[in-house]
């Protein structure tokens, strides 16, 4: 029981930290009156379709850019000190790493960066860089320089690591080695801001997703909330009927062709299949599942459903 105000525990805010911020490139809103908190220990992942902003959070946070109104804090100073930045590591897109430089070259460049960074040992092994740290950066391919981007953001032993779109490029079996790795710094106590277009990474590592459409936040909650918010079903059937046609039916969000089959995006199943039945009598190999996360960002940020499951 609280006996006084002196009694209550106030919760200290998380590492990064956008309080009602704006940002607009001229006529362009990137980001509007949005805020956002990653909490201590949590693995966000930021998703929305391309230009909804995804990117512009991430340097705000990063003070690779300042924002037109609002705050943003780093470990609740500004991004830009040098006490914020020594503490945070990332991933971006646009790396800017010399092409001319060996990859072991590059990490202990990097290293130097910091206080007390990690061994080179621990930071080859956590990227793999195993074989290419003699290489130069130039001439790997473009899913080894994600593994050297990854080793370059960890490397300062950082307490929040932001990593957006970091497995572009990557095969599968890299792919899942780095899911490994994000684990293993969740599970260290470590805070990770994840951006992907690839939906089944959020749903695999992700604690709480924050979905971003045309600068604003839409939809925020765990993975099974976001999936729940949707109420969406997934039907898959082989029917003689054009993706065109299905796609016109009422209450369908998205039709897709996976070889023979027409997979179906609805907010409601039951009307969809009986309507799917009754303009082709021989529909076959019908199913209905729920849907995934994939379907439940589509049915959030397609223009006619949003209305639907918000």
């Amino acid at each position: 029981m609280v006996h006084s105000l002196t009694d209550v525990v106030h919760k200290p805010p998380g590492p990064a930290v956008l309080e009602r911020v704006s940002k607009h490139y001229g006529s362009v809103k990137a980001l509007e009156d949005v805020s956002l908190e990653v909490a201590q220990g949590e693995v966000l992942a930021l998703l929305g379709p391309n230009g909804a902003g995804k990117t512009t959070a991430v340097s705000l946070m990063l003070g690779l850019m300042r924002p037109g109104s609002g705050r943003v804090a780093l470990f609740g100073q500004d991004p830009r000190s040098p006490r914020a930045r020594q503490r945070a590591g990332a991933m971006l897109q646009l790396s800017g790493v010399p092409q001319t430089l060996r990859v072991r070259e590059l990490v202990e460049l990097f290293r130097s960066y910091y206080p007390a960074p990690l061994p080179l040992e621990r930071v080859a092994e956590a990227a793999q860089l195993g074989g290419i740290l003699h290489r130069l950066y130039g001439q790997l391919s473009g899913g080894q320089k994600q593994r050297v981007h990854f080793a370059l953001a960890v490397c300062g032993d950082p307490d929040v690591l932001f990593l957006d779109e970091p497995t572009v490029g990557m095969d599968v079996e890299s792919r899942r080695a780095f899911w490994a790795q994000v684990r293993s710094l969740a599970r260290a106590g470590k805070t990770v801001l994840l951006t992907t277009h690839y939906l089944e990474e959020a749903d695999a590592l992700a604690d709480r997703v924050v979905v971003l459409d045309q600068g604003r936040v839409i939809a925020e909650g765990t993975p099974a909330e976001i999936k729940a918010r949707t109420a969406g079903r997934q039907i898959r059937a082989v029917t003689r009927l054009s993706p065109e046609a299905v796609r016109r039916l009422p209450g369908v969000t998205s039709v897709q062709a996976k070889g023979n089959a027409l997979q179906v995006l609805a907010v409601r199943a039951e009307p969809v299949v009986a309507e799917l039945l009754r303009l082709d009598p021989g529909l076959s190999d019908l199913e209905v599942t729920g849907a995934g996360l994939e379907e439940a960002f589509l049915a959030l940020t397609t223009p006619a459903t949003k209305e639907a499951v918000r």
